[in-house]
């Protein structure tokens, strides 16, 4: 007689191996070099106008066009994980990416520069959410926020290496040097992971595919582990078939969903606003490009220290606790980076709380989404919410550019960049009372779904 194992508790019950640590570490890379890579642009930005003689709210159109490419990503590529497999879409993506940031060193106008960035970010948007799905889906859910953190800060990492990569970089070799490393370092990587990334473990018992492979990975797991002679093996969760997005609003998660695409709209929205303009805006205040590259490299790097401090939080008091005070210390950080005046180091520690707020909590935000959807819309879920953010990301730094074209003022600019994350704010309350008020509920009574 066949014995089914539930996979879901069989992770639950041990401890996390280095076989799991190795998943997370190779989707930290490449989610690291997306950041990187999704940041190269801001950091290029101040050298590119300076190069090509053209006005600063005129780059408005490279931003913009970058981030429709992640909102496309995010919405269409994304999604593709709950159907052909998490492993498939991240390697696909990396490629994509690594090859049209080559590309973009040879770019001679902001048009030309334009359409190569959108097809870079579109492969940039594919590849986020399920990188965050796979790391949900190998790890116990004792921990499962607190190392879907810890694997995304890899993507604030990236972008915080890059500004120190382009700050070596463009003084030496130009800006063009920074597109060349921002597509090698891809392509490196998704020949790393067709040799070592597996599948996800869940995504393949709830699709009932080949129990040899999850045999095999759950062998890997705990090499001593004694499984039964032709086990079959399942996943606890509910299992519909269909378009896998329309079930984001059913079942009791519509008002969650539309809650946390508030909160990914308003998060990003105000981490682009500060990503693309605050280089610019610093260099036209007077400061060099390398120490405007510093200050934002900076905003970036503290959002990791914050997720690293925070993590071991989420899976103890939760993430909507977290991200309440988060949002708060984003709002103050924020207003403080155009109201301390012209003392860098002033602005660099303004920088930092800025980015200890907005950028852990949108790390903590990702892992929020991808504990709230079940494995069968889990990367659907996480890639609507980064595409409603990138919505968000569009449209901060068009206001940007609005904000520059009309000559706002340093304090102005950032005074209303806190609004965003006041917003976010309101909208953890929102989440809060919604859940006990019981009207977000848990996903519908488990179903059983084996794989033979």
């Amino acid at each position: 007689m066949d014995t089914t194992i539930d996979v879901t508790g069989w992770i639950n019950s041990r401890k996390p191996s280095s076989f799991q640590i190795q998943v997370l570490v190779l989707c930290a890379a490449a989610v690291a070099l997306e950041g990187l890579d999704a940041q190269n642009i801001g950091y290029l930005a101040p050298a590119i106008i300076s190069d090509w003689h053209v006005p600063p709210h005129a780059f408005t159109i490279v931003f913009v066009s970058g981030l429709v490419g992640l909102l496309i990503g995010c919405l269409a590529i994304a999604p593709l994980a709950d159907w052909i497999g998490r492993r498939k879409v991240m390697i696909g993506t990396l490629a994509a990416f690594g090859t049209f940031s080559l590309a973009s060193a040879a770019a001679q106008s902001l048009i030309s520069l334009s359409v190569l960035r959108f097809l870079t970010d579109m492969g940039l948007g594919g590849g986020m959410a399920n990188a965050i799905a796979m790391t949900s889906e190998y790890f116990p859910s004792r921990m499962r926020s607190w190392m879907t953190v810890i694997m995304f800060c890899g993507f604030p990492l990236g972008a915080s290496l890059g500004g120190l990569l382009a700050a070596a970089i463009i003084p030496s070799y130009g800006w063009p040097m920074v597109f060349v490393v921002g597509g090698v370092l891809p392509l490196m990587l998704a020949v790393l992971l067709v040799i070592h990334l597996p599948e996800s473990i869940r995504y393949l018992a709830l699709r009932e595919m080949e129990s040899w492979r999850i045999e095999a990975i759950m062998r890997r797991i705990d090499p001593g582990s004694q499984l039964p002679r032709r086990p079959q093996f399942a996943v606890e969760e509910e299992s519909v078939p269909g378009l896998t997005i329309k079930h984001l609003m059913r079942e009791g998660r519509a008002i969650g969903t539309v809650l946390i695409w508030i909160v990914f709209f308003m998060s990003l929205l105000d981490l682009f606003l500060l990503t693309s303009w605050l280089p610019v805006v610093l260099n036209g205040a007077g400061f060099s490009i390398t120490a405007s590259a510093i200050a934002t490299a900076s905003l970036q790097g503290s959002g990791v220290v914050g997720s690293v401090l925070v993590g071991p939080l989420l899976d103890r008091r939760g993430c909507l606790a977290v991200l309440l005070p988060l949002y708060l210390v984003a709002a103050v950080g924020i207003v403080a980076i155009g109201s301390v005046g012209a003392v860098f180091d002033l602005i660099l520690l303004a920088s930092c709380a800025a980015g200890f707020g907005v950028v852990s909590g949108q790390n903590c935000a990702n892992a929020f989404a991808a504990k709230f959807y079940p494995t069968y819309i889990r990367a659907t879920g996480v890639g609507w919410a980064l595409g409603i953010g990138r919505i968000g990301a569009i449209v901060g730094p068009t206001v940007g550019g609005v904000m520059l074209a009309a000559h706002f003022s340093r304090a102005e600019i950032f005074g209303l960049g806190a609004i965003p994350a006041l917003i976010v704010a309101l909208a953890v309350v929102g989440i809060m009372l919604s859940e006990r008020s019981k009207t977000i509920v848990s996903p519908a009574p488990h179903q059983l779904s084996a794989s033979h």
